[in-house]
């Protein structure tokens, strides 16, 4: 198992369905005009994709207390840009059907940490600056997806067992990375996404996670707030009162309030402790 292993598996994926390819013209034309009604069609015209979504957007680690019923209805709620991030989530998913185990959990609890992050970027950084979090909550939604590619490669591999070990025993995911592929998975996904053409200033910022960049101020500042995403939720750690605590040390280097963002993470933490309890009685209801 190499990197060079998974840039050959990440050449041979097959392009994104014809309605994730109509969806990212209609959002290469303009990021802050997006024509919703053309929007709106393209995805209704795909029954899967729209079902997906509103099944995305109704999960209880969303917290709406009412049922969002329709495709229009999640676009007006949740913005454009959201929209788009589940749009990518979806189409990436249906291409990179992976096994997480190796990693110690398995798929729902993956998904609940992709969505976290992104709830925890929409509702920490709209107080900073909202555009900002309009385009990171999307990122943050599916930067993890280069370890989807990760999965895949091990599970063909004899590596197993040795991975598994190997992950159990690393208390920093990135380094233990680094150790066994040279760069990170967030690399991965920058690569991943350059391979179907995405958005290239996410491939930019993730790359920036991984190797030092030159973008500028405005492309250090995603990439710091996305650091502070991945120490507070991750594989490892999702909104543990210690990862809340470390993410909050890395918000007050960037001078923001630590206490705010204490706040918030507590808040989304408390939404997604709900959301497992649920789950819990759901299973025991199976069972008798």
């Amino acid at each position: 198992m190499t990197f060079k292993n998974i840039i050959t598996d990440i050449e041979s994926l097959a392009p994104l369905s014809n309605t994730a390819f109509m969806i990212q013209q209609v959002y290469s034309c303009s990021t802050e005009n997006i024509d919703i009604i053309k929007l709106v069609k393209i995805i209704e015209d795909d029954a899967a994709l729209a079902a997906n979504i509103l099944k995305m957007i109704n999960a209880p680690i969303f917290g709406f207390s009412k049922k969002i019923a329709s495709v229009s209805q999640a676009v007006t709620l949740f913005g454009t840009d959201i929209i788009y991030g589940l749009v990518l989530k979806y189409s990436a998913q249906e291409q990179l059907k992976a096994d997480t185990s190796i990693y110690g959990i398995d798929n729902k609890v993956f998904n609940d940490v992709c969505q976290l992050q992104s709830n925890l970027m929409l509702q920490w950084y709209s107080k900073i600056d909202l555009r900002h979090a309009q385009l990171m909550a999307p990122l943050a939604l599916i930067m993890e997806s280069g370890k989807l590619v990760l999965a895949n490669e091990v599970m063909r591999s004899n590596y197993v067992k040795k991975f598994k070990l190997g992950y159990a025993k690393s208390d920093d995911i990135a380094k233990f990375e680094h150790e066994i592929l040279g760069t990170t998975t967030y690399y991965i996904s920058a690569m991943l996404f350059e391979h179907w053409n995405l958005e290239p200033l996410y491939v930019k910022i993730l790359k920036g996670l991984d190797f030092e960049t030159n973008g500028g101020e405005k492309i250090e500042s995603f990439i710091n707030s996305l650091d502070v995403i991945r120490v507070a939720v991750n594989l490892r750690n999702v909104l543990t009162k210690k990862s809340i605590k470390e993410a909050s040390l890395v918000v007050e280097d960037l001078g923001f309030d630590p206490e705010y963002f204490i706040k918030v993470a507590n808040r989304v933490r408390a939404q997604y402790d709900k959301v497992l309890i649920n789950r819990i009685k759901n299973i025991k209801l199976e069972q008798e």
